[in-house]
């Protein structure tokens, strides 16, 4: 099935860039539409970068904390983790705010769009997606696309032993991984072993 719209403003990605951008643009008075790949708003920040690192580093600096207690004679028992409890507190957390962005798009009357986008033409762009495509045309573009990890050449990356950022938040536990600067930290502090491997250019 394919449905054909028209729109002032779209924005290629949900991101904090591009729903900030959107939103401004709705504030304004243009109408806008914003296409996203995810299903919820807020691109990979919110959904798989920024925002659950930043839930399970907290949860690793309470651990830490804890510990560092011991120094002023409180001392707590060593502690027990529950991956699947952490991550449903995890998705909990990012559900929140993606809702919250959710209902300021709406109050906004900014029409999301969800599927993979790419221009066909100067004022064009087609949407794959679950219900089908979806052909926006559109006066003004504001390309707010984000970044994906880079799959090095001389890395096989069907090894399951090799991660990128999302993978290292969605696991349940991990062994003895090498990760770059970012993931040892709340990794370890969740009782996993992962030591560095960074590249340079």
């Amino acid at each position: 099935m394919s449905t054909e719209i028209k729109t002032q403003v779209v924005v290629l990605g949900a991101g904090p860039a591009g729903y900030s951008a959107a939103f401004r643009c709705a504030d304004l008075g243009l109408e806008t539409v914003i296409v996203e790949r995810y299903n919820t708003l807020g691109g990979v920040c919110l959904n798989v970068g920024c925002i659950p690192s930043k839930a399970l580093l907290h949860v690793a600096k309470v651990i830490e904390e804890a510990k560092a207690l011991a120094e002023h004679g409180i001392v707590f028992g060593e502690p027990k983790t529950d991956i699947d409890k952490i991550r449903t507190w995890k998705e909990k957390v990012i559900n929140q705010l993606t809702g919250g962005l959710a209902g300021m798009a709406k109050g906004r009357k900014v029409k999301v769009v969800n599927g993979l986008g790419k221009f066909t033409g100067a004022n064009t762009l087609e949407v794959e997606g679950e219900n089908g495509k979806t052909v926006i045309n559109f006066d003004n573009a504001i390309i707010a696309a984000g970044s994906r990890p880079i799959q090095l050449p001389f890395i096989p990356h069907e090894d399951p032993r090799i991660w990128d950022s999302t993978d290292a938040l969605g696991t349940e536990r991990s062994t003895r991984t090498p990760a770059g600067n970012g993931w040892r930290y709340h990794r370890s502090g969740n009782g996993d072993r992962i030591p560095r491997a960074g590249f340079t250019d």
